[in-house]
C-alpha cells in the first residue's frame, strides 16, 4: 500500500478543474499530509485540456513523477492524455451516463469506476457538484477519511452560507457510498494521516505575501498569465495595512505608477511576465538613472512574442540582465522554491532600498503556480527585518546640503549610495530629471559629472557585490565528481533526483542558484568537478552561456523547452545518461 499517491482530475477548461484539485489538496494538507501540485491548462476561458495533478505523501515532495495512480477524468481526452502516466492497478473514475462518456474503454490492467456524478449531484442539489461527487469516490479509493474532505469544502464554500457547505459535503458522500456499494475492489491505497498543519500556498501567494511582510505598500499591474495571482493575492489584503492595488491599462501604465508611488516614499512593486517586461523596459532606465528603489517582478512563461502564455520556460534571462538602452544598474533575485518566494521578496525590497536600485524578482511558471506543504514557521513574520537604506531625516540633512543649502540626492559618495529622503523632509526637496543629472538632480550635459554620476551608479553595484551573501543553495556530496548547477524552480525535481542517483551509485553535488546578477562565484567548485551539468528550461542555455563566460570552461547542458517542467525521473536518466552513457546504452 503505497504512501505516495499521485491524484489527478481532467477535463475542459470551465469545467472547474483548479477549484475541484484545489480542494483535494487543502484536504490532504489539513489532514497533516505532504502535497505538491502542477497545473496543465490551456490558455483560453473555456475549452482546451486542462488538469490539476496532486501528489502527496508523508515525507515531503518536491517533484511531479511519471506515474499516476487515481484519475478523475471528466473527458474521455483526460483518459488519452494522461496514458503514458498510468500504470497497472490505476483507478480511473468517470461519469458513464455523460453521452461523451459512454464508449469509455479502460484498460484491462486498471480499475475503471462508472459513477453518475452528474446524477448523484443533482440529488445533493445541482448538477454544478459532480466534480465533488468524483472526490467523495476518490476519497472511498485512496481509503481517505471524508471529513477531511469536509473540512476543505467548509473552507471553500463557507463564505457562500451554510446551505451550500451542506450540500457539497453530501454530494462528497453520495460519492463515496456509491463506490463503495457498487464496487468491491481491494484499490492497494490507505492514505495515512497525522496530526501535522502544513501551510498550502504557491509561489505567487507567497511573493504577494512577502511583499506585504516586507512592508510593500503599493502595487500596480496589468492581468497577465502567470503573474496575475500575485495581484489577486494583494487585492484585499494589501488594504488591511494601509496600502492599495492599481490595475493598470497596460504594463507601461504599471511600471509608472508604482514608480511614482516608490518616488512619493511607498515600497512599491509591479509584477508581469516576458510580453509585459518588454514594455516595461522603456521605463528600467528611468528607474536606475533616477535612483529610485522598485521590485519589479517577472513570473516567466514560454515566448517569444505571445508564445505559450500557460507554459513553462526560464527564456527571460538575457532580457532581465541586458534590457533597457544605455547601461542600466540593476540587481535580480531569483527564487528557486515557494518558500524562498516569501523570503527573497522581502530581499528585493530591503535591496532595492539600501542601493537605490531597481531589483528584479525572478519566478517562473512553474513556481507560480505550484501549491506546496510548508509547516507554518517556515514563514516567520517575527524574522522579517527591513532594512530602509540611507534615509535622513530633517536633522540628518545637513551634511547633504551644497553651499546653498539645497540637498544632493545625488551625492557621489564613496559607496556609491547617496542620501535618500521621504517627501516632507524639512530641507530635503529635490527634483531628478530623467535626464543625466549632476548630485543636485538636475539636467547637465557636462562631460565630467556624467562619468561622475555613471561611475557613482556602478559603485552601487560594487559596493553590494562585497557588503551582500550571493552565495547558491548547496545539496548532495560536497566531494562528487558530478556538480550541477541550475536556478528557479529546478531545485525540487534535481533534489529528488539526487536521492534515486545516490541509490544507483551516482553522487552529486547540486548547487542551486538564488541570485542571477551578482551571480555566486561558481569557479571553484566548476574545477572541483569533473563534470559540471547546467539544467534549465529553454533552448539556448542562457545560464549555462553566462558560467563558460564565469568560468573560462565548457559545461554539459540539460534544456527542456516544451513547455513542460522537469520531473525528478526524466533527470535521473539524463544525468545518468551524461555520467555513464555506457549504463543507459545497455539498460
Amino acid at each position: 500500500m503505497p504512501d505516495d499517491l499521485n491524484w489527478a482530475i481532467g477535463g475542459e477548461a470551465g469545467d472547474g478543474i483548479d477549484s475541484t484539485g484545489k480542494i483535494f489538496a487543502q484536504a490532504l494538507s489539513r489532514a497533516g499530509r505532504h502535497v505538491y501540485t502542477s497545473k496543465d491548462f490551456a490558455s483560453r476561458i473555456r475549452g482546451g485540456y486542462t488538469a490539476y495533478k496532486v501528489r502527496t505523501s508523508l515525507d515531503r515532495v518536491e517533484s511531479v513523477v511519471d506515474r499516476l495512480d487515481v484519475l478523475i477524468a471528466l473527458t474521455e481526452r483526460t483518459i488519452n492524455e494522461n496514458m503514458d502516466e498510468l500504470h497497472d492497478g490505476s483507478v480511473i473514475i468517470y461519469d458513464g451516463e455523460r453521452t461523451s462518456m459512454q464508449d469509455v474503454e479502460v484498460p484491462e490492467n486498471m480499475t475503471g469506476l462508472d459513477v453518475p456524478l452528474k446524477r448523484l449531484a443533482e440529488e445533493a442539489g445541482g448538477a454544478i457538484m459532480r466534480n465533488v461527487v468524483a472526490l467523495g469516490a476518490a476519497c472511498e479509493v485512496a481509503n481517505f477519511p471524508i471529513e477531511h474532505l469536509d473540512s476543505s469544502l467548509s473552507k471553500r464554500f463557507g463564505d457562500k452560507g451554510t446551505a451550500i457547505v451542506e450540500n457539497n459535503q453530501q454530494a462528497a458522500r453520495l460519492g463515496q457510498e456509491y463506490t463503495t456499494e457498487h464496487y468491491d475492489h481491494a484499490y492497494g491505497y490507505d492514505i495515512e494521516t497525522t496530526d501535522e498543519d502544513y501551510v498550502l500556498l504557491n509561489g505567487d501567494e507567497a511573493i504577494g505575501m512577502g511583499a506585504i511582510a516586507a512592508g510593500c505598500r503599493f502595487y500596480s499591474g496589468y492581468p497577465i498569465t502567470p503573474a496575475t495571482d500575485v495581484m489577486e493575492y494583494l487585492t484585499g489584503r494589501i488594504d488591511q495595512y494601509g496600502g492599495k492595488v492599481v490595475q493598470a491599462e497596460d504594463e507601461l501604465a504599471a511600471i509608472n505608477l508604482a514608480l511614482g508611488a516608490a518616488r512619493a516614499g511607498a515600497r512599491a512593486m509591479t509584477a508581469t511576465s516576458g510580453p509585459g517586461i518588454d514594455l516595461m523596459t522603456e521605463t528600467f532606465g528611468l528607474v536606475a538613472t533616477t535612483e529610485t528603489p522598485l521590485v519589479v517582478c517577472d513570473v516567466m512563461r514560454a515566448g517569444p512574442s505571445t508564445g505559450m502564455p500557460t507554459k513553462q520556460e526560464q527564456g527571460d534571462l538575457n532580457m532581465l540582465l541586458y534590457g533597457g538602452h544605455g547601461e542600466i544598474d540593476r540587481l535580480i533575485v531569483a527564487p528557486t522554491t515557494v518558500s524562498e518566494c516569501f523570503w527573497k521578496t522581502v530581499e528585493a525590497f530591503n535591496l532595492a532600498e539600501r542601493y537605490q536600485i531597481p531589483v528584479f524578482l525572478v519566478a517562473d511558471l512553474s513556481l507560480a503556480v505550484t501549491e506546496q506543504t510548508y509547516p507554518p514557521d517556515a514563514f516567520d513574520m517575527d524574522a522579517v527585518e527591513i532594512d530602509r537604506g540611507k534615509l535622513v531625516d530633517d536633522d540628518e540633512i545637513d551634511p547633504w546640503a551644497d553651499e546653498q543649502e539645497r540637498f544632493q540626492p545625488h551625492f557621489p559618495t564613496a559607496d556609491g549610495i547617496s542620501p535618500r529622503t521621504l517627501p516632507g523632509t524639512d530641507g530635503g526637496a529635490h527634483m531628478t530629471t530623467g535626464l543625466e543629472h549632476d548630485s543636485l538632480g538636475r539636467r547637465t550635459e557636462d562631460t565630467e559629472v556624467r562619468v561622475e554620476q555613471v561611475d557613482k551608479r556602478q559603485r552601487k553595484v560594487e559596493t553590494a557585490k562585497t557588503e551582500e551573501d550571493w552565495s547558491s543553495r548547496e545539496f548532495g556530496d560536497p566531494d562528487a565528481d558530478t556538480l550541477v548547477v541550475s536556478w528557479g524552480s529546478n531545485e525540487g525535481p534535481i533534489r529528488e533526483a539526487m536521492e534515486r542517483l545516490a541509490q544507483n551509485g551516482i553522487d552529486i553535488r547540486f548547487l542551486s542558484v538564488p541570485y542571477l546578477f551578482p551571480r555566486p562565484e561558481l569557479s571553484d567548485a566548476v574545477e572541483a568537478a569533473e563534470t559540471t551539468v547546467v539544467v534549465e528550461c529553454n533552448a539556448r542555455g542562457q545560464f549555462a552561456n553566462l558560467l563558460e563566460q564565469d568560468v573560462f570552461e565548457r559545461v554539459e547542458r540539460i534544456n527542456k523547452y516544451n513547455g513542460v517542467r522537469f520531473k525528478a525521473d526524466e533527470l535521473v536518466a539524463d544525468i545518468t545518461d551524461l555520467v555513464r552513457p555506457q549504463e543507459v546504452t545497455t539498460q
